[in-house]
């Protein structure tokens, strides 16, 4: 399939952030062609379409969630996070079964699309479910491991990490990780170390996510959360965590060491009211950062364009200073810093040879125009009804409102429906 992009502005994420004027061609899922409008165009193409100077740059990266989650969408709100969890989130979650986490996941994807995500970072107990979710909606995914003291073990999940890295689709991948250090045992943290040895694998971990989990950690083993998994070599081969709210210039050191990535969760962590992460530091520290919606337990949404508003406003808000976290650098958080924490080397910018994971910005709408700052008004003006396409390996996925899938959409919300139904009346009993 030979698609060709005419009549467009094309942001490409490269440095510096510049728009250019042209055309993108795209062959099977990979880009062929950024440049110009060649004067003499002997290509023969299967679709032109006209972008009518409406904005492609590389889809965001979702680079924190847990999709199969959607079935605790407002179901367990307005608590502290811990609470939240252990009271309500666990025991729902103990109640999934057989393929229940395929069905679930695929709203979600659903939801990704609508926001121009082309891609995401997915911690939940059963990745070839969502793997193959994603795969069956043509979603770019990379399943996380997410072992703790009450299932997945470390050997379950080497053997997601052989299998799925071999997918042969194309569209999955797999990285180690562990739910957090409140959920995972030393003994069962020392057994994941010997894997990523073994392995050369980095490891990837809710970090420093509340005041709780940081006060516990300090009184328990006399150490911060991210100076205990370093104590035990967790990051020798890097990865990150995600939220990192409450870390000291130390645990900067150590990450900044390490080459791990941070991923900000705003959204949650407000609704949560687990406080701010320290962006500006990260930044100041040279530590990269990424985005993530977190699942639609905790958020609720999977709107991106909330979070990249949160993300510099909040610290904005924190520091009482607004030239902080500027929209730019939040733009780059989005996209090239969250394809480089999930590994996606060839999908994070826009160019000849990376795959075609391509958004479109609707441009001629109310909160677009009159145009003075395009990438600036992304971050502060811009909607989820901005996203005219999404487009996943080189597959149009979503375009003006539709889904263009092998599903019918009314039938993921069905089965999702019915599961969440199912678990309501299991936990009333």
């Amino acid at each position: 399939m030979k698609l060709r992009f005419k009549n467009a502005r094309i942001l490409t994420m490269e440095q510096p952030l510049q728009i250019i004027e042209g055309e993108l061609w795209v062959e099977n899922n990979l880009i062929t062609y950024i440049g110009e409008k060649p004067s003499n165009i002997t290509e023969k193409f299967d679709k032109t379409i006209d972008v009518e100077r409406n904005l492609l740059m590389p889809g965001f990266k979702n680079a924190h969630t847990h999709s199969a989650m959607s079935f605790l969408r407002s179901y367990a709100d307005d608590l502290p996070l811990h609470d939240w969890l252990n009271n309500l989130v666990f025991p729902a979650e103990a109640l999934l079964k057989d393929d229940d986490e395929y069905h679930l996941a695929k709203v979600s994807i659903l939801e990704y699309l609508t926001s121009g995500v082309t891609a995401a970072f997915d911690m939940y107990y059963k990745p070839e479910l969502t793997a193959q979710a994603a795969v069956d909606l043509g979603f770019r995914i990379v399943c996380l491991g997410t072992v703790t003291k009450y299932r997945e073990s470390v050997e379950e999940m080497v053997e997601a990490y052989k299998k799925l890295n071999n997918h042969p689709s194309g569209l999955v991948s797999y990285e180690l990780g562990f739910h957090a250090i409140y959920t995972a045992s030393k003994e069962i943290l020392s057994e994941l170390k010997k894997a990523a040895d073994k392995l050369k694998a980095p490891i990837y971990t809710h970090l420093a996510e509340t005041k709780v989990e940081f006060d516990n950690c300090m009184e328990t083993h006399g150490m911060t959360p991210t100076a205990f998994i370093d104590s035990l070599g967790l990051w020798e081969y890097g990865g990150g965590g995600f939220h990192g709210i409450y870390v000291t210039d130390e645990d900067l050191d150590i990450m900044k060491k390490r080459g791990l990535y941070i991923v900000s969760n705003p959204s949650s962590n407000v609704k949560i009211a687990s406080g701010i992460a320290p962006i500006t530091k990260y930044l100041e520290k040279g530590v990269p950062v990424a985005i993530g919606t977190d699942g639609p337990a905790s958020n609720n949404a999977l709107d991106f364009f909330r979070e990249m508003w949160l993300v510099s406003t909040l610290s904005k808000l924190d520091l009482m200073d607004a030239s902080v976290v500027d929209a730019l650098e939040v733009l780059n958080m989005a996209t090239v810093n969250g394809a480089h924490a999930m590994r996606l080397y060839n999908a994070d910018i826009l160019k000849e040879g990376k795959y075609a994971d391509v958004i479109m910005i609707d441009l001629n709408t109310p909160n677009m125009q009159p145009i003075n700052n395009i990438l600036k008004n992304i971050i502060y003006a811009g909607a989820k009804s901005n996203i005219k396409m999404t487009m996943v390996n080189g597959n149009i996925l979503y375009y003006d409102g539709e889904f263009y899938l092998n599903e019918d959409v009314s039938e993921i919300y069905k089965k999702a429906q019915a599961i969440t139904e199912r678990i309501k009346v299991e936990m009333s009993k």
